[in-house]
């Protein structure tokens, strides 16, 4: 963005914040998605035709940044409670509403429509975002739901250590046609990631609890054959028991990913909207000082049709469960 497009858009949220004093995301979605339709033009036709191209990995630099931004939240708990950069939430989904609807998760960041993505101690090994020394592996977010989002967005508002997020395309790897059939076939089973509160609780010390959580079986392939969509994550997907063939197919697509994995390192006031039908992604591992400066991103997801979650949810919401 240029820095009349940047001033812009900052002038649109401040003006909508003002005449919202209550923070309610979730309440004014329709009212922030018609908002977004007095950005900048070049800014909207931009996002557009990258949606029309079904552009994978879409990068909008430039976009305001509070220049006395609060320390980096310990969790995003307290995030929540001290409203933690509302107006950075507003910049991100006013420019992901171009793209398509924000949801949230009922079992989620207690159904916010915009999360925290910060590390919080006693979660560095963890499998959610919380996390820093553990590597968050390649993923389709929200792997275990057919009404997963179709955009997963990042804004940064901090990064000091250069962390880098991990994306891989799936047509950036060339699976052998035999294992490609078996990954079109419903042979594997999609469960829900620890940053849903869901039970059983998975640990290292109790793998197995993950088999209890209830999961959908279908296909890691689908849609086009000679230009298919994806759905993995390594570490909440697994072959139907007893399916060894399946197995060895997840575990080369799971390596051919990882080969092919790039890095988009985001500096503040960056935002990037990973097309999640197209691509997976991750995040490097880094030490957290946990002294107000670590690495703060802002996340949500979008769906090009939000008549989809209702259809799941059988009531009118934007909130899945």
């Amino acid at each position: 963005m240029s820095d009349d497009e940047k001033n812009e858009l900052a002038r649109v949220a401040d003006e909508y914040l003002a005449a919202h004093p209550v923070w309610a995301p979730l309440d004014d979605a329709d009212g922030i998605r018609l908002e977004a339709e007095r950005l900048p033009e070049g800014v909207r036709r931009f996002l557009v035709a990258s949606r029309g191209a079904e552009d994978a990995v879409i990068v909008v630099a430039n976009l305001p940044l509070d220049e006395n931004l609060v320390p980096t939240p310990p969790s995003w708990q307290v995030a929540e409670k001290e409203g933690a950069a509302i107006r950075e939430e507003l910049v991100l989904l006013l420019i992901g509403s171009v793209l398509g609807d924000p949801f949230g998760w009922v079992n989620q960041q207690n159904g916010r429509l915009v999360h925290d993505v910060c590390p919080s101690k006693g979660h560095e090994n963890s499998l959610t975002s919380a996390s820093s020394q553990q590597q968050l592996t390649l993923h389709t977010e929200d792997v275990f739901h057919s009404c997963r989002g179709d955009y997963v967005a990042l804004m940064c508002l901090r990064n000091p250590d250069v962390v880098g997020t991990t994306v891989a395309l799936v047509e950036s790897v060339d699976i052998a046609e035999p294992m490609r059939q078996v990954l079109h076939q419903d042979r594997f089973r999609f469960f829900p990631d620890d940053s849903h509160n869901v039970v059983p609780q998975h640990t290292a010390e109790n793998p197995s609890a993950l088999e209890e959580r209830p999961h959908e079986v279908a296909s890691v392939l689908f849609g086009p054959e000679e230009t298919p969509y994806l759905r993995i994550d390594a570490d909440f997907t697994s072959p139907v028991p007893g399916d060894a063939e399946a197995e060895r197919a997840m575990n080369q697509a799971v390596d051919q990913l990882a080969v092919a994995a790039e890095r988009v390192v985001l500096s503040p006031g960056e935002a990037v909207f990973i097309d999640n039908y197209r691509a997976v992604h991750g995040r490097d591992t880094f030490t957290p000082r946990y002294d107000g400066t670590d690495r703060w991103l802002k996340r949500t997801s979008l769906v090009r049709d939000l008549r989809r979650t209702y259809v799941r949810t059988k009531s009118r919401s934007r909130l899945l469960g």
